[in-house]
């Protein structure tokens, strides 16, 4: 599929064919995909919870509100960021970089990160978005549909899943086959106030 037909096909889909079974290998080459995002600073800071454990997708789907889509798409991934990267991984994801760029980079990670804990969140959050969307419109290169999800219990779903302290989840994202068509687009703003050129 064209990539902007992916884009302009993408749709959130709350309705999945439950007889539809992805392949570990094809869910680890969609998670593999979307890590090809870009990430702030090259800090590779995202991490992919897939769950595939039926008892723990239960688990969560109690936890989100009892949303289907938990449950019966066939993948279901939990995008979450290791918030302190910045300051464990910043030489390794410089590796193999002339020294100069790599000591630059690294000394450029360490001035916009220490003691600003709102970007260290908000750098992992707009990364953990990047990842998410890429994923999403792999998805739908394959023919496959998803939905991005928030509605759940943030710290139950980080308890469920043995969430290190370092890190904090942004979303989650169900993926599948449709079982539903997807709702018309409604309410669309206009492009005259969605689009400013230059200055608002």
């Amino acid at each position: 599929m064209l990539i902007e037909d992916a884009i302009r096909s993408r749709r959130s889909i709350r309705g999945f064919d439950t007889s539809y079974v992805m392949s570990r290998e094809e869910k680890d080459d969609l998670l593999q995909q979307a890590l090809l995002a870009p990430t702030s600073f090259n800090l590779q800071h995202v991490r992919l919870v897939e769950v595939s454990d039926p008892q723990l997708r239960a688990q969560i789907h109690a936890a989100g509100w009892d949303q289907v889509q938990m449950t019966d798409a066939s993948m279901l991934v939990i995008v979450c960021a290791q918030v302190d990267s910045w300051e464990k991984n910043a030489e390794r994801v410089w590796d193999g970089a002339p020294v100069e760029v790599k000591n630059y980079m690294v000394g450029a990670i360490d001035g916009y990160y220490r003691d600003k804990p709102q970007t260290q969140r908000d750098e992992a959050m707009r990364s953990s978005g990047l990842v998410a969307q890429t994923l999403m419109l792999a998805a739908r290169g394959r023919g496959l549909d998803s939905v991005p999800m928030v509605g759940f219990d943030f710290d139950a779903v980080a308890k469920l899943i043995n969430l290190p302290a370092s890190h904090a989840i942004g979303l989650m994202i169900a993926v599948g086959k449709q079982a539903v068509e997807a709702r018309p687009r409604i309410g669309r703003l206009p492009l005259e106030e969605t689009i400013v050129r230059d200055r608002f």
